[in-house]
């Protein structure tokens, strides 16, 4: 492949050997893919990031996994392989989970779809990179140095995998100020990108992402099979869409012939994208827009004493760390609640949540005890978590969970 020119690393990884404590090794034969540095019990002082390392069990001497050490991070081994089995680290390993990842998706392609994951983190295999498709362009995020040594080869076989005609590169911060690479977040490594404004279809609905300045890769793409469902139950009704983002919900509602849909998001800019991704469709219906924060805007419309056939509630992650996980169960029940105000007779109420910290029994019972409390009838009629190219691979690699609460009036 005619790939960028420039060398992302002139780095030669090395082989490095390590023993784990008791705890950590125990992690690494249930084949967790993190390895945190309070683990290693013995590691050669000169390790650098990117650094395969080869673990060691603490009696038989025999290897039990194989990492991909991390400098910069408290997760200091990222896991590639776990068990006892001999397996060789190289561009052929890293071919053959891109394909295996690849398959797992197969049966997404085959609807009227051409936007997925292909990479999804550690679940497939890949901790701290993850790789999304846009019809015929690729972007790859990368959140870790550990990467930069294998990255031609990967992206070789991505785009050979995939057939894709272009490969962008975005950066996490603390890969933009890192001074082990050249590359530049945004940075076209292969082909030829003529818009950074990209189109594609999402079944059978059209929208665009801006794979340059975009959130992560310019869009989210974990929610399509609840987008998918609210819109089949939209047809005809009104719906508010909150957290709206650039329309995601919204857009599908207008697509399956809504009468009305309200777009409620912080970002001026987003619910300009939202109303932008309504009109690469066909609709007859309203697309009414509300710039501010949620808590406020959903309180001023439950006092104007408006309701809608259908609300949607998808906030970002509340809980990005421990210590936030209690305030992020309250923000939780303060949606239930205002969700229900705002939901009308015999309406549909969408509850989302994608902190991996609340975990879906918890989440699903603050909204269950919430909607307890309105003395309306109602009932759960769908709980979802992840869609087919977000495969879970380990305990915390599980964190949307979204439930549909019909009310009885």
């Amino acid at each position: 492949m005619s790939f960028s020119s420039k060398i992302i690393s002139n780095y030669q990884p090395k082989r490095l050997a390590v023993k784990l404590n008791t705890k950590g090794e125990q992690f690494v034969k249930q084949g967790h893919p993190w390895v945190f540095s309070n683990s290693i019990t013995k590691i050669n002082d000169e390790a650098r990031s990117g650094d395969l390392v080869i673990i060691f069990s603490k009696n038989k001497n025999r290897v039990i996994g194989l990492g991909l050490y991390d400098a910069q991070s408290p997760i200091r081994i990222k896991m590639l392989h776990s068990g006892t089995a001999k397996v060789e680290i190289n561009g052929v390993f890293f071919q053959k989970k891109i394909e295996e990842a690849y398959a797992k998706r197969t049966k997404l392609l085959k609807t009227n779809t051409n936007s997925y994951r292909l990479l999804f983190g550690e679940n497939d295999g890949f901790p701290g990179l993850i790789v999304d498709v846009y019809s015929s362009v690729l972007v790859v995020k990368i959140y870790s140095e550990i990467w930069l040594p294998y990255l031609e080869s990967i992206i070789s076989s991505l785009q050979q995998i995939t057939e894709v005609k272009t490969v962008v590169i975005r950066l996490s911060r603390s890969l933009e100020n890192s001074k082990s690479h050249q590359l530049k977040n945004g940075e076209v490594v292969y082909g030829r990108l003529e818009n950074e404004v990209v189109q594609f279809v999402e079944h059978g609905v059209n929208f665009s992402a801006n794979v340059i300045k975009g959130h992560k890769t310019g869009y989210f793409l974990d929610h399509r099979a609840n987008r998918k469902q609210v819109g089949e139950w939209s047809k005809n009704k009104t719906v508010l869409d909150v957290f709206s983002y650039a329309g995601g919900f919204s857009v599908h509602a207008l697509a399956n012939e809504a009468s009305e849909v309200t777009s409620l998001d912080i970002s001026k800019q987003a619910l300009e994208i939202a109303v932008q991704n309504g009109k690469l469709n066909n609709y007859l219906g309203k697309h009414k827009t509300i710039a501010g924060d949620a808590f406020e805007e959903m309180k001023k419309l439950i006092k104007a004493k408006m309701t809608f056939d259908v609300v949607v509630i998808d906030p970002p992650s509340f809980a990005k760390q421990a210590s936030e996980i209690e305030l992020a169960k309250k923000k939780y029940a303060q949606l239930a609640e205002l969700g229900e105000k705002l939901t009308g007779r015999n309406g549909l109420l969408v509850l989302a949540s994608c902190s991996s910290r609340v975990v879906a029994q918890a989440f699903f019972d603050i909204n269950n005890q919430e909607l307890l409390r309105s003395s309306r009838k109602f009932e759960l009629v769908l709980k979802t978590g992840h869609d087919v190219d977000h495969p879970i691979g380990f305990p915390e690699g599980a964190y949307l969970k979204c439930g549909y609460y019909r009310f009885v009036d």
